[in-house]
């Protein structure tokens, strides 16, 4: 089996309908194991083996459905339906009031209207409302097609109305020729329904235009083109040319077109549009740079390490389509109304009008009926409740540096009462530091820090980059050693000169013969013991710094009333110190990654909703079991891969932010649910003809296509308030 995953643009779609019926025709093709539509993004996603189908199959299943499917983007259909609005309004508004004139002019300029003048006020409304009907073929083409498909959607219904409308008026002029009657005929319904129809489909499209922003201004921070250096030559080149290795040179102002090292100069970087970290950065040579950053002050050289789709910027682009693209649990609730809506709603149109005919009213009014419920009724405002403002909040999470990959993660960390979190490089940098250094027997600060540079040199230990961090500090000269042997566990042994330096952990000390001649132990720091020449020398002292904001993030998700718990490898002593210092009560220590996992495992069964936050391989397994895994960006492959959301800013503040916005989120998705479910239960009725039982008016079909458009409209504008998110502000 050769599995592969892609994503198709769909066109055509009007409402949820017509995406449950990509998804069927979709899911019939042998070899497809997964397939969604995302109506508001109008994305396929396919998840199908490669030796069983083909793109080819499942693009033509798609059309086959009546919509089409492609990998390059839809056209952008607003400046279109924009066209077709105002051509359609031209003639409407000349044909609504020729309408309403006859229908409410003074009794006694009715009187005074000639046979004659009824004629051509008939016709005038049929030859008004011709051409609306033709700006708006495409619900007649789309519906009727989705139709004959057995797929009914929103189009079909008011390509039936419409059309039972206009073949029912035409037919009585028809039948009442040589003097027709204005007052039974529906022109004006047809003509205003499909202009209102189209201005609301029009805002619709130009409202959901903005919830692509985020991913477009993402690929926006990459440069056009870059100055490279190939062949001893600088040449001028579109960024899509360059070539991993390439060298290029970017000047102060300018953007680093790809992800790379510096090779020479020196600068200050504004990574904000990425980590939202407003202080530059200090980068020098050997230190890496993220395309799409701005290069603020000096000249710098940079090998191209990743290009194109390989980037930073690039994958965080995809990250936030993807999760704009996928669909979120609470949505299946909308799916399954929708999938049997449009035809339960044609069944009452037809019942409603019948039973109306069998008491008795007339015909016209049971056609008024049958087409103000075919109307009225709107599965659109059900199929975007969801995804609106799933596309909204992934993109704004994107802009405070939050990555949901998908709706699922949105969707399930409003309800995380729990969260389980690492120590190490989460809740502390995750760089250990040389705080202290204590001398013994005579020997200084200097010595030991000098000697200590001499063991430690081109260590990829943490503590071992600590001591050298420490060291270059100083801005001398490192000692050369000898005869280097590595200790695993314990330390360090070289010889600098006629210098025997040990380097490491007490155990280490003791078994070398060296006795420490004073308490040094320091609760919840490391202690790195020397000896010189087998005489204790002294130690020093290395600490993990807690983040200054992960106090402030402690007591923001406690405020959120969720339970914190440290979860960490590392020993009681450093961990109770780093839980005292960011206020948390709970912490567990000297775990081992399944030992994490099972902790985590254990808590879901309990009842509670739990999240992970972790950066490292040990902590995946934990992620991964997880109602939503957070891992911080700076982590490793293995934590982001298994994680539902990734912090840009590495830090914990944005995990209490990432909560604050998937509650807001679900909170405007329930709003839009409960208005297009309200809708449809008040709306439908009335237009059944219930107020008319009991003496009140009838919906004129007029009416029920503007509440029609209305519903979906108010659903769009509602999830576009999530933009007025403010962290600071946040209303939980």
């Amino acid at each position: 089996m050769r599995s592969a995953k892609i994503i198709l643009n769909i066109g055509g779609m009007t409402c949820a309908a017509c995406a449950n019926a990509v998804e069927r025709s979709v899911k019939k093709v042998d070899g497809v194991s997964f397939a969604v539509v995302n109506f508001a993004s109008e994305k396929l996603t396919v998840r199908y083996d490669e030796d069983i189908t083909t793109v080819a199959a499942i693009k033509n299943s798609v059309d086959k459905a009546g919509y089409s499917a492609s990998f390059e983007p839809a056209p952008d259909e607003t400046p279109r339906l924009k066209k077709d609005c105002v051509l359609a309004a031209l003639f409407c508004v000349p044909l609504f009031f020729i309408a309403m004139f006859s229908m409410f002019a003074p009794g006694e300029l009715t009187i005074n209207v000639t046979a004659v003048c009824h004629k051509w006020i008939a016709f005038a409304e049929l030859i008004l409302c011709t051409p609306i009907l033709f700006f708006g073929r495409r619900f007649f083409t789309v519906g009727f097609k989705s139709l004959a498909n057995l797929s009914p959607n929103m189009d079909s219904l008011i390509a039936i109305g419409t059309s039972a409308a206009y073949i029912y008026s035409l037919v009585e002029i028809i039948v009442e020729l040589p003097h027709p009657t204005p007052h039974s005929l529906y022109f004006e319904s047809a003509g205003v329904i499909i202009t209102l129809v189209s201005i609301g489909r029009y805002i619709e499209a130009r409202a959901k235009k903005t919830t692509g922003d985020a991913v477009k201004t993402l690929l926006d921070l990459s440069p056009k083109e870059a100055l490279v250096i190939r062949n001893g030559e600088e040449i001028i080149m579109d960024v899509q040319q360059i070539k991993a290795g390439d060298t290029i040179i970017v000047k102060p102002g300018g953007v680093f077109p790809a992800d790379g090292v510096i090779l020479a100069g020196e600068t200050s970087v504004d990574e904000s549009m990425l980590t939202g970290e407003s202080l530059p950065v200090e980068k020098k040579a050997g230190d890496p740079l993220i395309g799409g950053t701005l290069n603020k002050f000096g000249k710098v050289l940079y090998r191209a390490e990743k290009v194109g789709g390989d980037t930073v910027l690039a994958k965080i682009a995809e990250l936030v389509e993807n999760a704009q693209s996928s669909k979120a649990p609470i949505a299946r609730l909308a799916d399954k109304v929708s999938l049997y809506f449009v035809p339960a709603v044609a069944s009452l149109a037809f019942m409603s009008a019948a039973l109306w005919l069998i008491s008795g009213e007339s015909f016209p009014i049971a056609m008024k009926i049958f087409i103000a419920v075919l109307i009225i009724a709107c599965p659109c405002a059900l199929g975007l409740a969801t995804p609106m403002a799933i596309m909204v909040a992934a993109g704004l999470g994107a802009r405070f540096g939050i990555l949901f990959k998908n709706g699922f993660a949105i969707e399930t960390a409003h309800s995380v009462n729990t969260i389980f979190v690492d120590k190490t490089g989460t809740i502390t940098e995750g760089r250990p530091r040389i705080a202290e250094i204590t001398p013994c027997n005579g020997f200084s600060a200097d010595d030991i820090l000098r000697f200590a540079a001499a063991c430690e040199n081109g260590s990829e230990h943490p503590l071992g980059r600590a001591v050298m961090e420490a060291f270059a500090a100083k801005g001398e000269s490192i000692p050369s050693a000898e005869g280097f042997t590595a200790l695993s566990g314990f330390g360090v042994r070289c010889t600098t000169g006629k210098t025997a330096v040990l380097l490491g952990s007490k155990k280490l000390m003791a078994e070398n013969g060296v006795e420490i001649s004073q308490n040094l132990e320091n609760e919840g720091k490391t202690l790195i013991y020397m000896a010189l020449n087998g005489m204790f020398a002294g130690a020093l002292t290395a600490s993990d710094t807690v983040k200054p904001s992960s106090r402030i993030a402690a007591d923001r998700l406690k405020a959120l009333g969720i339970e914190v718990i440290i979860l960490t490898g590392d020993n009681s002593s450093a961990t109770g110190a780093a839980a005292k210092t960011v206020g948390v009560e709970k912490y567990i220590s000297e775990l081992t990654p399944a030992e994490k996992a099972e902790i985590v495992r254990k808590a879901r069964e309990s009842g509670k909703r739990v999240a992970m936050a972790g950066d490292g391989i040990n902590d995946a397994p934990a992620l991964a079991e997880a109602d939503v895994g957070i891992a911080l960006a700076s982590g490793t492959d293995a934590a982001i891969n298994s994680a539902g959301i990734v912090l840009m800013k590495n830090d914990l503040l944005d995990v209490a932010l990432a909560i604050e916005l998937s509650r807001r989120t679900v909170r405007n998705i329930k709003q839009n649910l409960f208005w297009a479910f309200a809708y449809n239960t008040l709306g439908i009725p009335v237009a059944m003809g219930a107020l008319h039982i009991f003496g009140g008016p009838l919906l004129n079909p007029m009416i029920a296509a503007l509440m029609m458009s209305f519903s979906s409209v108010s659903v769009v504008f509602n999830s576009l308030r999530l933009k007025r998110f403010k962290p600071d502000a946040a209303i939980i």
